[in-house]
């Protein structure tokens, strides 16, 4: 999956969007760098608002100010996409369905 979002939005719904997100993200940096990793952490309303992530190569986790951000990427895949409480209302039934036809 590979759904990209850039600035566009504003910084603050990108980033709010990437917390909540369950897969790697690739930050792109204003220098063009990317840092590929799990965005764990931010803060809007600090002194030089930032976000945090291990980068998915290892290491301690690395800290970016908002104002180096360039572009946020959705490049992972989002580990508990389809893992709602829906989703697992639907498997259920899907297996009891499977049981009963089984038992016929």
């Amino acid at each position: 999956m590979s759904d990209e979002r850039t600035l566009e939005a504003s910084l603050a719904e990108v980033v709010e969007h990437a917390f909540d997100y369950r897969g790697d993200v690739t930050v792109v940096r204003r220098d063009g760098a990317e840092l590929v990793g799990y965005l764990f952490n931010r803060d809007a309303d600090a002194a030089t608002p930032f976000v945090q992530l291990f980068a998915a190569s290892g290491g301690d986790p690395v800290t970016i100010p908002y104002a180096d951000i360039r572009a946020i990427r959705f490049t992972g895949r989002d580990t508990a996409a389809g893992n709602s409480y829906a989703a697992w209302l639907r498997s259920r039934e899907a297996a009891r369905a499977a049981g009963s036809a089984r038992g016929a």
